[in-house]
């Protein structure tokens, strides 16, 4: 069997060999994402994608459990858990393997997200039995009643404080945010928002286009919130089509004013991604916070 790096260390015959799974004749490092080590291993029957977070609590892999088990029970295709665990110190989650191509029908994607958006939640609150813990920051998921008491105090408001702690932010950029959380809040308020599931990370990294053509939903960071969370989420940074939204709206058409409501949730995910990145996303955030500050 081919032995491959596991971060600094051997991904060897040893560890593999401690996996729910026999006899494994290939382990080939694939892309992961920024958070994840990844692999796609074949077996004499079939393949599999092992995730791998070194020197982490078996834990750590629970909220993406909770999702992909979620977006099963909603209908969605979706990886499926084969098992998780620690070995020697690293936590793993095992998925069955997706067989995919380069492109899909983006149409079907949109009425696929939006079939995700039409799972209600349990208890009718806004949150998760997990929190979301990412490698650089951390949110609480606890169940609420109110979105903006999610999204905005406990998201928003967290990745401020830690912009500022780090001395990303000066006072300019305190006092723009200080100005546009006030009109988030105004136009989060005076809008409806009803908890459904979210993917919670849904850029063009996480939609796969399998063999056959079906579009399927990967990695996700699941949440019950407004939906209009995941769609802002998807303007960021390209990859979804006309066709998307179009596909998306046949199902279930946007509320009025979304235009403006999107813009407080691409400010989130650039925010998440100056707080991981640094500074090439601070233009970005400043723009988006001009933008919404003079469209009162």
């Amino acid at each position: 069997m081919e032995v491959l790096t596991k971060g600094s260390d051997l991904m060897d015959e040893k560890w593999l060999t401690q996996l729910p799974i026999k006899e494994i004749t290939s382990c080939q490092r694939v892309g992961g994402g920024d958070v994840n080590q990844a692999y796609h291993l074949k077996t004499k029957i079939k393949d599999y994608f092992l995730l791998v977070q070194p020197q982490q609590p078996q834990s750590f892999y629970q909220g993406e459990i909770a999702g992909l088990q979620d977006f099963q029970r909603a209908g969605i295709l979706a990886p499926r858990v084969v098992a998780s665990g620690r070995i020697q110190g690293d936590a793993y989650l095992l998925l069955n393997y997706l067989a995919t191509q380069r492109t899909g029908n983006q149409q079907q994607l949109g009425a696929l997200v939006a079939k995700l958006h039409q799972t209600a939640s349990p208890n009718g609150k806004f949150g998760y039995d997990y929190p979301y813990a990412g490698t650089s920051i951390a949110f609480d998921n606890a169940w609420t009643a109110d979105w903006v008491d999610l999204f905005v105090k406990r998201r928003l408001d967290k990745l401020a404080q830690q912009l500022k702690q780090d001395r990303m932010w000066g006072k300019h950029e305190s006092q723009l945010y200080t100005a546009a959380r006030s009109i988030i809040i105004a136009a989060l308020t005076a809008h409806s928002s009803q908890p459904v599931l979210l993917h919670g990370d849904l850029w063009a990294g996480n939609f796969v286009f399998l063999t056959d053509g079906r579009p399927a939903l990967i990695d996700p960071a699941a949440l019950y919130g407004d939906r209009e969370f995941d769609l802002g989420i998807t303007t960021v940074f390209g990859g979804f089509t006309a066709d998307f939204y179009s596909g998306y709206q046949q199902v279930l058409p946007l509320d009025q004013g979304y235009q403006q409501r999107l813009s407080f949730y691409q400010l989130y995910y650039l925010m998440v991604h100056l707080n991981k990145f640094g500074s090439s996303y601070a233009a970005s955030v400043q723009h988006l916070l001009e933008k919404i500050t003079s469209n009162k």
